[in-house]
């Protein structure tokens, strides 16, 4: 088992309080307290959510007078989906490997094999 690091993708998107975080942030920047207002939690929990998502790259803010902006970075989530497509295509070969296998021992025994296809 791999050490928990702030700044890992995967354990910031992990937490599901940080996933509504970024698909609120989906359409345009936020301040802080409104990012916090859909949840049951206090702003410094909030805050903690924040920092995790600021350290792993996926939010960055900028200040507008007294106020924190905070912007989605789409980046690391697309190179996520880049390495996970990896294995979608790993695994979508072997099941297609493993459809023929069993179509091929149907057909031997006799019997029609329906393949979707």
């Amino acid at each position: 088992m791999r050490p928990s690091r702030t700044s890992d993708v995967f354990d910031a998107v992990a937490h599901p309080v940080r996933r509504r975080i970024l698909a609120s942030l989906r359409s345009g920047e936020r301040p802080a307290g409104e990012l916090a207002r859909p949840f049951r939690i206090s702003a410094a929990g909030v805050s903690q959510h924040l920092k995790i998502l600021r350290e792993a790259a996926l939010v960055s803010e900028r200040r507008d007078g007294r106020r924190i902006l905070y912007r989605l970075n789409t980046k690391p989530l697309r190179e996520m989906q880049d390495w996970i497509g990896e294995f979608e295509n790993f695994w979508n070969d072997k099941l297609d490997a493993l459809e023929k296998h069993l179509a091929r021992k149907k057909a031997a025994k006799g019997q029609a094999f329906p393949t979707g296809k």
